[in-house]
């Protein structure tokens, strides 16, 4: 009962799909802009840097990675003074 009722007012609705944005869009003819030309470019050299960054930091810096104690931590003798 509350299908048929739901179904009318979504169809009411004039939403277009992105499917038939993209047709649209791509039937304009438009100049390549900023994105166009470097957009690809930016993004792997982006990605290439933080890379680099991260295995220099990973490898060079000398941080401890919280390495596990197990077979460096020994007990202490107990006391019984």
């Amino acid at each position: 009962m509350m299908f048929p009722l739901v179904r009318n007012a979504l169809s009411s609705l004039r939403i277009r799909s992105i499917q038939q944005i993209r047709a649209r869009q791509s039937h304009s003819k438009h100049s390549p802009d900023f994105h166009d030309k470097y957009g690809d470019i930016l993004l792997a050299s982006g990605t290439a840097f933080c890379v680099v960054v991260w295995v220099f930091t990973a490898t060079q810096v000398g941080i401890e990675w919280n390495p596990s104690p197990v077979g460096r931590a020994t007990p202490k003798e107990w006391n019984d003074e």
